[in-house]
């Protein structure tokens, strides 16, 4: 929230304040705003508070922390670390699927690579519209389940991309595994994150919550990218190098996102949640509305079948 108040008004001279916060009780003067005759502005606080709360704005929704609900920023915080591990990763998984199509070698035709590539993604977009058929009305009653089966088949698809090179006869049938496995992760991903990103917002503010995501997970990107590059560089030529920090991140990667799923209090009923309070209806023979009935509804919105 951001207001302007004028302090003093003269024929002289004119004061005007810019206050900025998240609510009325938040407030916080930014700046004062000189102008007798000339024009001039006068900075609140520090240079270096001034430039991270600008920078702050990129990754947080307006309002910040008012505008989101309290499992925002611990799920949040696990979600990008998560998403660090999988570009990490992302980088020797690539490594190894180019090293297997045969990038680097004289024997390798242009054409040959073009197809399998073709095959591969092909395979996934069939993929990723059968999984959208038979379980697309699910994603949003299910949400922290169907995201830790996305990250999973990730996890998954990333694996057969590392495996190809050692089964060059089954080549196409392992990177196809590997395409069609993610072909599930982006449909329950990208379905599970609307899901989320609508309990989030608490003043109508959706499409900032992810339009700040995006920022989030661009950054997370560029880190991960660039720590995925060294650790290739380092680890090439070393299989069990390779390995090891592959399955190390992986583990990683599956924790954080246990532990982001956690996080979560989600304050609708889908049909493991009706069952859990209907079962607590019967055991205590009180009122389905009876204040005793929710006295533990946040730990119930907890579970996820």
């Amino acid at each position: 929230m951001e207001g302007i108040s004028e302090v003093a008004k003269s024929k002289q001279q004119l004061i005007i304040e810019e206050w900025n916060g998240s609510s009325s009780t938040k407030l916080f003067k930014t700046a004062t705003i000189f102008a007798s005759p000339s024009l001039s502005i006068h900075r609140s606080g520090s240079r270096f508070n001034h430039v991270w709360r600008r920078v702050l704005q990129a990754f947080v929704p307006e309002g910040f922390p008012g505008s989101v609900t309290p499992d925002y920023v611990p799920f949040q915080v696990w979600d990008s670390l998560q998403g660090l591990s999988t570009y990490i990763r992302t980088m020797l998984s690539t490594q190894a699927l180019l090293s297997a199509i045969g990038v680097g070698e004289k024997s390798a035709t242009v054409i040959g690579a073009t197809f399998q590539w073709f095959l591969r993604d092909l395979t996934g977009m069939l993929g990723g519209v059968l999984f959208t058929f038979y379980q697309g009305s699910n994603l949003d009653s299910n949400a922290k389940m169907w995201r830790l089966v996305a990250d999973l088949m990730n996890d998954l698809g990333m694996l057969m991309d590392l495996l190809s090179p050692l089964f060059p006869s089954a080549f196409a049938f392992v990177v196809c595994l590997g395409s069609l496995s993610r072909s599930f992760t982006g449909v329950a991903s990208g379905a599970t994150r609307a899901a989320l990103t609508q309990h989030f917002a608490l003043q109508n503010n959706a499409a900032d919550i992810s339009a700040k995501e995006g920022s989030q997970e661009t950054m997370a990107t560029m880190i991960g990218m660039a720590l995925g590059m060294l650790l290739a560089r380092i680890t090439i030529g070393n299989p069990f190098a390779i390995w090891f920090s592959f399955l190390f991140l992986t583990m990683f990667h599956m924790y954080a996102n246990y532990r982001a799923v956690r996080c979560l209090s989600l304050n609708s009923l889908n049909f493991q949640r009706s069952s859990i309070l209907l079962q607590q209806f019967m055991e205590t023979d009180q009122g389905l509305y009876h204040g005793a009935c929710f006295a533990n509804v946040d730990y119930f919105m907890d579970l996820e079948g």
